[in-house]
């Protein structure tokens, strides 16, 4: 159905460090399709307690957080749920009359993805990163039962700190472990950064992997899963991660949950 935005149109947005179009056409596809009188739009945010000020003052219903924003944002809201007060991490903030409540539908995903793709519970890995997303990601294996884990991360303090709350060992560099999944977790790859044509991991390490996990989305064909499909890896990428993420922030805005043939209509849609 075509979209007539009114005054009564309820404005859903995301905030992110750079922004891309994958939510904006993922949820104003749905609300056409369904019928709801709803508009998305994707922010870049330059200051965020004035940004996260104005989805309380304007009643903006809801709002999908993404890096460098996962932590930061904690202090700006009024009630955390236990899937993002567990991890200390939020992507997604829903305003009911004022009161801002925070979810994490990242960590949601992490787990659908590592389910669906028969990720045995035995498989090494080494994850690259320590911030809020990480944080997600690593919890997600934690709690589906994956023990044989390495944190990557420069950052001494957060990568410590990651590792042991999730029972995992930590480096500040890869070395010489050759797990069998590697996973970036860092803006490395991403479009528009300064390590946009960069792999997230040593040629070697990358050759030795058996499955490739880049969360990065803008693009979904980063350098390391670029190359993992040229060796015929097993990949999985970000924007299969934004997909289901998206999903359940569709619902948490909503209270509507699209049907499976609704939910794949919108991810070709967005992906197109």
């Amino acid at each position: 159905m075509q979209m007539n935005p009114n005054k009564d149109t309820r404005l859903c947005i995301s905030l992110s460090g750079r922004p891309g179009n994958f939510g904006l056409r993922f949820h104003n596809h749905l609300y056409g399709q369904l019928d709801l009188n709803y508009y998305y739009k994707a922010f870049a945010a330059q200051d965020l307690a004035g940004a996260v000020g104005g989805i309380r003052a304007l009643g903006i219903r809801g709002c999908g957080v993404s890096m460098p924003f996962k932590e930061a944002c904690i202090a700006l809201v009024d009630e955390m749920d236990p899937s993002a007060q567990a991890i200390q991490s939020i992507n997604t903030i829903v305003n009911t009359d004022g009161h801002l409540k925070a979810y994490n539908t990242d960590y949601i995903a992490i787990a659908q993805l590592l389910r669906d793709n028969n990720i045995a519970k035995d498989t090494t890995f080494a994850l690259r990163g320590s911030g809020g997303m990480a944080k997600a990601v690593a919890s997600a294996l934690r709690d589906g039962g994956y023990r044989n884990g390495l944190i990557v991360a420069r950052n001494q303090a957060s990568g410590s700190a990651l590792a042991e709350s999730c029972g995992y060992s930590w480096q500040a560099e890869l070395g010489q472990h050759r797990p069998h999944m590697l996973i970036n977790v860092t803006p490395v790859g991403m479009t528009g950064g300064a390590e946009a044509n960069d792999l997230a991991f040593t040629e070697d390490a990358i050759d030795h992997a058996d499955i490739l996990f880049d969360v990065v989305a803008i693009p979904s064909e980063t350098p390391l899963i670029v190359r993992g499909r040229e060796q015929g890896k097993q990949v999985i990428t970000g924007l299969d991660v934004i997909a289901i993420q998206a999903l359940e922030q569709f619902v948490l805005y909503t209270g509507v949950r699209p049907t499976l043939e609704q939910f794949e209509a919108a991810v070709a849609f967005a992906r197109s």
